[in-house]
């Protein structure tokens, strides 16, 4: 009896060993921020860029569809000294028939345990590592109040410091031009709708809309930013103010 007690013993603390040594690789095994954002001189992503704008004094609105290539051009120093990857932006219309032209820049700043994208001086923390469902970190509290009062008077951005962006969907499969691309992760900030599409009106009336897609060894693949406000307009029409982003990626290297 004493020998089968010992050898039970022995394989329980085997078992638990074994165990602790595996859950001990996994909690090692994480991933990290150059997984998601992989950052490298004449590295591009082109995308199927369309962007929501207002005409007519916000009266009647277009989407204007482009091709977009995001190129990473050189490492530089961003506007607080910190190594950075300088990134060039093109645009073309959506055949790919004419050349690429200019269409500004941003930088992007991978630190220890985050990565900034700094456009337009609006300082935005993308992600956080270790890169994991359900991480949440307040990704705007670098921008000024009212960040985009310059460009519109809307009140859309009055409290963007406290959106909480989270990490969801861990090493789900999404699928870009019937092209299927797996280890992808969501990160969404906020989703909030008013009246939005506007069925009423005479009614207030708004959307704030901010999800990002990354593929783990390509970047970001995917990407959705409204912001618009409706404003009624008694004895005449309505209107609206703001804008919408949608990226899709149609090719990279």
């Amino acid at each position: 009896m004493r020998i089968s007690s010992f050898y039970c013993l022995t394989s329980f603390t085997i078992c638990l060993l074994l165990f602790s040594c595996k859950t001990e690789k996994q909690d090692l095994e994480v991933e990290t921020i150059a997984d998601y954002i992989p950052l490298k001189t004449g590295k591009f992503i082109t995308y199927r860029l369309d962007s929501l704008v207002f005409i007519n004094s916000g009266r009647a609105e277009e989407t204007h569809s482009y091709q977009e290539k995001h190129a990473i051009d050189a490492q530089i120093m961003d506007n607080l000294g910190r190594p950075s990857y300088r990134v060039f932006r093109y645009l073309r219309d959506t055949a790919g028939r004419q050349p690429w032209r200019p269409s500004g820049s941003h930088f992007i700043t991978a630190l220890v345990n985050s990565a900034e994208v700094i456009e337009d001086n609006l300082r935005v923390i993308k992600l956080v590592s270790p890169v994991k469902e359900g991480a949440t970190w307040k990704g705007n509290r670098f921008l000024s109040d009212n960040p985009y009062s310059l460009k519109y008077s809307f009140s859309n951005d009055d409290n963007m410091g406290d959106w909480e962006f989270k990490i969801e969907n861990i090493n789900q499969t999404l699928v870009l031009k019937g092209v299927p691309i797996s280890n992808v992760i969501t990160v969404t900030s906020i989703n909030e709708n008013l009246n939005a599409p506007v069925t009423d009106a005479g009614s207030y009336g708004a959307r704030t809309t901010a999800v990002e897609k990354f593929a783990k060894g390509i970047g970001a693949v995917y990407q959705e930013f409204y912001m618009w406000e409706y404003q009624p307009n008694p004895g005449s029409t309505g209107y609206k103010i703001g804008f919408g982003v949608k990226r899709s990626m149609i090719d990279h290297n």
